[in-house]
């Protein structure tokens, strides 16, 4: 885990020095990675392990990268036509994005070292999904429709993939694999909006504050929920983009919204720094991973309908880079469950 995770910055630092000259907002791609585990409060149980790539394209209407499907002008009107017949996108003034993303998500039990069933702790469950979001956004608006997809069960690799890493650390594998629940091709349609609220962009100097709201509901086999949360950061030469965002469905929150934001100022101007806090809460009506299988028999336990996240960080941008860090409580979500969850998110994006 650490070999790769050092592999992808040393590979992220070569590509800003290969980097060519800065491409305007519109016309840049957006790469993040997240990387989510319980290792960084010390335990490995219940949400264990969660890992995303995505990567953002620049605006549909001035992506340089497909003019060779635009050569022809009744088919670049015809693109264009229908890009504004999507939600929110008859406004001129608003860029517009897909965002691609592949992620896996690996849940388990207090106790691994158990083979048998464990009826009142949480499922063993994984997922591995793939994601295609249409973004429309402005300065401080962000809107986000989604569709996830994806297998739980021996397909989602959940099994492989926690006791190949726990094997290279050293650490006893997990045992009650076995009991996980089955496969199943699961699903979930998802809409995200954020309001970034920028009472005073640089108040003393280049000091500043902003807070971001967030609304939005997923509707799924794989999930059902509504949720509602608010971002408050403070720092040095704020973003201009949405926030820190967890592995959570809704829409990607590292591309660079406006050209005042630092990673397109020149160097002496580049580097940004903030601290910032959030809460987050969810209305959960179905969660695969709680519930177990849609359509067949597996181990469930009673999930919390309520359930809320409270988070603390930092995060570093410089150039063309951006470094956070979010620590995590989540409040328990299924009846029985011994505590709270504390996990960290580690997410690194890169913009060009």
């Amino acid at each position: 885990m650490r070999a790769g995770f050092l592999f992808l910055i040393v590979l992220l630092s070569c590509m800003a020095f290969n980097a060519s000259a800065a491409r305007p907002p519109s016309e840049s791609w957006t790469f993040a990675f997240r990387f989510e585990n319980d290792l960084f409060a010390n335990t490995d149980q219940h949400y264990t392990n969660g890992i995303k790539l995505s990567w953002t394209s620049p605006d549909l209407d001035r992506f340089k990268d497909l003019r060779w499907l635009q050569r022809d002008e009744a088919v670049q009107n015809a693109i264009n036509a229908g890009l504004r017949r999507l939600p929110f996108s008859s406004d001129v003034n608003r860029q517009r994005h897909v965002t691609l993303s592949l992620g896996q998500l690996i849940f388990t039990p207090r106790d691994i070292q158990a083979t048998q069933l464990i009826p009142d702790d949480r499922p063993y469950a994984g997922w591995l999904y793939g994601s295609v979001a249409f973004d429309t956004k402005t300065y401080n608006k962000l809107d986000s429709f989604e569709v996830q997809a994806g297998f739980t069960g021996e397909m989602s690799l959940a099994e492989q993939a926690q006791n190949f890493v726990h094997s290279i650390r050293g650490i006893p594998t997990a045992k009650g694999w076995d009991n996980q629940i089955g496969n199943e091709l699961a699903f979930a349609l998802i809409y995200g909006h954020k309001h970034r609220y920028v009472p005073a962009r640089d108040f003393v100097k280049k000091w500043g504050v902003d807070a971001i709201s967030s609304t939005g509901f997923a509707v799924g086999t794989a999930f059902t929920h509504a949720s509602a949360g608010l971002e408050v950061r403070a720092g040095w030469n704020l973003p201009a983009d949405f926030g820190t965002s967890l592995i959570r469905p809704g829409g990607e929150t590292s591309a660079p919204a406006d050209r005042a934001d630092p990673r397109y100022q020149d160097k002496f101007r580049s580097f940004s720094f903030h601290v910032f806090a959030a809460a987050y809460g969810r209305a959960v009506a179905r969660d695969i991973f709680l519930d177990g299988n849609t359509f067949s028999h597996s181990h469930s336990v009673d999930k919390k309908n309520y359930v809320a996240d409270l988070i603390i960080g930092a995060s570093l941008s410089y150039r063309r880079f951006k470094l956070a860090y979010s620590h995590v409580l989540r409040t328990r979500e299924f009846k029985g469950q011994d505590g709270v969850q504390k996990f960290g998110s580690v997410t690194i994006s890169y913009t060009y």
